[in-house]
């Protein structure tokens, strides 16, 4: 089974629904990992979209990318700006693949529009990883 790590700064929102959705997408063909440089906690927003699709990640915590070190994967997918600069190289991994997201957690405002980001977001990481991987890797 190939292995999958998926970085953000704060692994709280678009790393954990990146990693909510391959799951779900890849079933048994990934072993599907998040971190992050700076490590929050899991935005509610982040796990009502995904609940709203079908996926449970309530269980999720946000992770240090330092508690990967020292292990190979395959795939390392950053998916925002920061992580792509500020993460770690991973020896062993064969790809390292990088699209950045919009934060939707930098959104301000009424839980609807928050919540209308996340749902923006969410959709677009779910067309991202349905071609995952890409062709040629």
């Amino acid at each position: 089974m190939e292995r999958v790590l998926i970085l953000c700064t704060g692994n709280s929102a678009r790393s954990q629904m990146a990693e909510g959705l391959l799951r779900h997408l890849a079933g048994d063909r990934f072993e599907v990992r998040s971190a992050g440089s700076k490590p929050g906690s899991v935005r509610p927003e982040a796990i009502a979209v995904l609940k709203e699709i079908g996926i449970d990640i309530s269980g999720n915590r946000s992770k240090h990318v330092d508690e990967f070190s020292g292990e190979s994967f395959d795939y390392v997918l950053t998916v925002c700006d920061n992580a792509a600069e500020s993460c770690p190289i991973y020896p062993g991994h064969a790809n390292r693949i990088h699209h950045s997201f919009d934060d939707p957690a930098a959104v301000q405002g009424p839980e609807e529009v928050r919540l209308g980001a996340f749902r923006r977001v969410r959709d677009e990481i779910r067309e991202y990883l349905g071609g995952f991987p890409p062709a040629g890797k």
